[in-house]
């Protein structure tokens, strides 16, 4: 997360944060009937506007995890969104990885990774914000449809953490059980472990297939 990126709305009982750093702007949280976000209002988030299932509701929405809210009285960024039962990728056309679940995201120190609920991945191999998807996929030209044409050997029980471990010069693996959605919504991929492509080069898209090598892809 980016300090300098990081917009805080204060409200009575709840506060509302916005990582600009990880926001892939899809919209979500002002194209609702909601009060709590408005486009060109100054603030643009009031969370004294609404009640908390509508606050949580919007902001369950942001699929970049971009939005979070915590209670205002407590100072530690404690995460008081609660996962979703069952772990999702879904890749989106032209565009990143949406993954939803009880998230741990493993960077430069492995023994103490980030939880999340929601994070978008970079695919195209572009984004300045590695691994995190940062619209670079646009002016880059990516393409891909969000397809997803192999089947995973089946999971055992759903849920639990999903660790997401961005591999240097390589694939963003995903340690846990997860299921992966085509860009249809339909349940294409299950199982407990997989590697997804994040050079934008790989002919088996959205998994990996190795070209990051023979790409030349760098992570850094």
């Amino acid at each position: 997360m980016s300090k300098a990126k990081l917009l805080t709305y204060t409200g009575t009982e709840y506060t509302v944060t916005w990582d600009r750093s990880i926001c892939t702007h899809s919209e979500e949280c002002i194209r609702t009937d909601s009060k709590l976000f408005e486009k060109g209002r100054s603030p643009w988030g009031q969370p004294d506007l609404v009640e908390f299932d509508e606050l949580e509701r919007v902001i369950k929405r942001c699929p970049s995890g971009a939005l979070q809210y915590r209670a205002t009285a407590s100072e530690a960024e404690t995460l008081l969104e609660a996962p979703e039962p069952v772990n999702t990728a879904i890749a989106m056309p032209n565009g990143p990885l949406y993954v939803r679940g009880n998230l741990s995201i493993v960077g430069s120190d492995p023994e103490n990774p980030t939880p999340a609920r929601r994070v978008a991945l970079c695919r195209c191999g572009h984004s300045k914000n590695k691994p995190y998807c940062d619209n670079s996929h646009v002016a880059a030209g990516f393409k891909d449809s969000g397809a997803v044409g192999r089947e995973g050997p089946g999971l055992e029980e759903k849920g639990g953490e999903l660790q997401i471990i961005p591999n240097k010069n390589a694939s963003v693996r995903l340690v846990g059980n997860v299921t992966i959605l085509a860009a249809s919504g339909c349940s294409r991929w299950n199982g407990p472990k997989v590697s997804i492509c994040r050079c934008g080069l790989s002919k088996q898209k959205p998994f990996c297939d190795s070209s990051h090598r023979e790409g030349n892809f760098e992570t850094e």
